[in-house]
């Protein structure tokens, strides 16, 4: 019996100092490999954005639907959105909200992130926070060129990419809608205490991959929290102009509170309050809080609601969202 409970406390012994290694292992915080693109002027911008389109078109990897879009004006106008489509997803996630800042005026660009929207439904997997972080600071240089004052719109990990735009490549982006942000997983899939030894673990590929029941990988997931915990802590002034974040109370995929909480510091460090606008339980929309397509009308009054809270409005829309204006 002795020789027994030696072995038991040796192995919890053991275990103890795995995760405390885990935890000590330095995870990157302004490491991302990227290098900046060049300026643009509008002309170079759009034959930029129509060759990276013309690939995917001569791809057979790459589904129709999924391209990348550009919705132009043909000039540069005085306003332009980067829409950032979410993880497993594709460009085609905003069709409607792309149109509909189109019609109010905007120009916009649409870019596929890498291994996404391919035949492959597991190409995805294969996705690294490196090539994430290039991929955001590109669409953003072609963005940037298109209109005077820039903004980006995400979803999921597509919002993580958007927060990170907007605090660390450069000073460019001047208004920012974030969409169920993916800072952190439910704690009833992952609790806080987990997320650093994911990271390790399946972010460094130490582990085999796993992938979850909705069909998404952990190695890749990690990518984007990677990229989360590498935003500047504190949050920098930048000259953002408006923060808003869109949730849903039924989603079960990310942490609701690190939801608000990022981008309120974000705010904070920038003197401007927060647009926090919750969706009622009653819609019956998920973690995907631009799949409107059940709602009809509704749909399409939330989408106007979006673009409002993108351009810093607050007023809300009765029996539809719940909006609050969170000063600093």
């Amino acid at each position: 019996m002795p020789k027994i409970i030696a072995l038991v406390l040796g192995g919890l012994a053991l275990v103890m100092a795995l995760v405390a290694g885990l935890y000590r292992w330095p995870l990157p915080r302004r490491g991302l490999r990227v290098a900046l693109p060049p300026q643009f002027d509008f002309d170079t911008a759009i034959r930029t954005a129509e060759a990276v389109i013309a690939a995917e078109a001569a791809d057979p990897a790459v589904g129709p639907e999924s391209r990348s879009r550009l919705l132009s004006h043909g000039r540069r106008t005085g306003r332009v959105v980067l829409l950032l489509h979410g993880y497993t997803l594709a460009p085609e996630q905003y069709d409607g909200l792309a149109e509909e800042f189109f019609d109010s005026g905007y120009n916009v660009w649409i870019p596929r992130a890498p291994h996404h929207g391919t035949v492959d439904k597991r190409a995805h997997h294969r996705v690294e926070a490196d090539e994430l972080a290039t991929y955001a600071v590109q669409a953003l240089a072609v963005a940037a060129a298109l209109g005077d004052e820039v903004g980006v719109v995400g979803i999921s990990g597509g919002a993580v990419l958007a927060a990170w735009l907007a605090q660390v490549p450069g000073d460019v982006v001047r208004r920012l809608l974030l969409l169920s942000p993916f800072f952190g997983p439910d704690p009833r899939q992952a609790p806080a205490f987990a997320v650093r030894p994911l990271i390790t673990l399946y972010g460094r590929r130490l582990l085999p991959d796993r992938v979850t029941s909705r069909g998404y990988s952990l190695s890749a997931v990690t990518q984007y929290l990677t990229i989360a915990r590498s935003l500047p802590k504190p949050p920098r002034r930048t000259g953002l102009r408006s923060v808003a974040v869109a949730i849903s109370p039924l989603d079960g995929v990310v942490d609701l509170a690190a939801a608000v909480t990022v981008p309120r510091r974000i705010a904070d460090a920038n003197a401007i309050p927060l647009q926090v606008c919750t969706l009622p339980a009653a819609l019956g929309v998920g973690h995907n809080i631009l799949n409107l397509a059940a709602l009809d009308d509704q749909g399409a009054e939330l989408r106007r609601r979006y673009v409002a809270l993108y351009e810093g409005g607050s007023t809300p829309t009765p029996g539809l969202t719940r909006v609050a204006r969170v000063d600093s």
